[in-house]
């Protein structure tokens, strides 16, 4: 990754608030962090430039968040701006991985925070520090936990099983449909504690007990990918987080204890599994045809002119997913997923 382009295009954005409109989600950080990552830093301040009438300013403070009161403004969107100066303090006092350590497991319960985009944020944050520590990368992060702790918000719980083990399509499908599809993603994911399934599918966290969290987690992803191609019509830019949300969460492993990999795992999957019920149609739709020769640069390429963030960081999970399985079928799925996204 070319480190300065990324970290001017932060600087850029430093001083916008992590929502636009009342609740939409800011996605200029985690687009040009995806943009830089795969090698189209030059169409990152482009990017941006036709991104910027979308943002606004960063929230004030209310009052400062005491560290041991955290819990009271924990969900509370009112609070944005004591939380985005609560973790600028912390990570000026602290290594950014101590501050990560701490706030992994208090904020995790809350996995659908913005719909799920608090963690998405997260996960971008985590993956550029990976890469190379800088203050701009530093900065990012705690903007993404802020967001993550004002709009917290749990799912339903999952059942305490035991719930047999399945491959992560099988278990993609076999998520029921919240009844009501009207209303936005606060709403349908309410009426998660209504369905007599959830409690099993949500415990029923797919993959193999003998493989590892990382891999797991990778077939959630590329299952909610692979999905979108036949099912991600319904809600093309909606059913992009079944995706990115359990991607952030893989890509934030290598900086977190093995000892929260496992609850890390169950929460990726509820996150995905709670989207795939709130927007996923009730049937499916043939596959898009393999034949393409397009690259995934061409894709990306694509994406970007759109000018669509959901497009360019469902292009980069879907990367990771064809790094994986080198499947061809893949390109014709990205080269679709990018119109749909595009036109919703």
């Amino acid at each position: 990754m070319t480190s300065f382009v990324l970290d001017e295009a932060y600087e850029r954005v430093r001083h916008t608030g992590p929502e636009r409109n009342g609740w939409l989600s800011n996605h200029a950080p985690m687009a040009v962090e995806a943009l830089a990552y795969r090698g189209h830093e030059q169409a990152v301040h482009r990017w941006i430039d036709g991104y910027a009438d979308r943002l606004e300013e960063r929230p004030r403070g209310i009052r400062p968040i005491p560290g041991d009161e955290w819990r009271d403004p924990l969900g509370d969107p009112v609070r944005t701006g004591d939380w985005l100066n609560y973790f600028d303090r912390e990570l000026a006092d602290e290594p950014w991985r101590e501050v990560l350590v701490r706030w992994w497991p208090r904020l995790l319960p809350g996995i659908a925070a913005g719909a799920t985009h608090g963690v998405i944020r997260v996960g971008h944050a985590v993956r550029a520090l990976l890469d190379e520590e800088t203050q701009p990368r530093v900065a990012e992060l705690g903007q993404g936990l802020a967001y993550w702790a004002a709009r917290w918000q749990p799912l339903a719980p999952p059942g305490a099983g035991p719930y047999p083990t399945t491959d992560a399509r099988s278990a993609l499908d076999a998520v029921p449909r919240v009844p009501d599809q009207r209303s936005g993603i606060r709403a349908r994911l309410a009426q998660l504690a209504y369905l007599s399934r959830w409690p099993s599918v949500a415990g029923a966290v797919p993959g193999n007990n003998t493989d590892d969290v990382p891999t797991r987690l990778a077939g959630i992803v590329d299952a909610a990918v692979v999905r979108h191609g036949t099912h991600g019509y319904a809600s093309p830019v909606m059913l992009v987080h079944a995706a990115t949300a359990p991607n952030a969460v893989l890509r934030a492993l290598p900086a977190l204890p093995q000892a929260f990999w496992v609850p890390s795992l169950a929460a990726a999957w509820a996150a995905t599994a709670a989207v795939t019920a709130a927007y996923a149609p009730a049937e499916a739709r043939p596959a898009p045809s393999a034949g393409t020769n397009l690259s995934l640069d061409e894709v990306m390429r694509r994406a970007t002119d759109s000018g669509d963030a959901h497009a360019i960081k469902f292009i980069d999970a879907l990367s990771d997913t064809y790094t994986r399985s080198g499947d061809s079928a893949l390109l014709a799925i990205a080269a679709q997923s990018v119109e749909q996204i595009a036109a919703d």
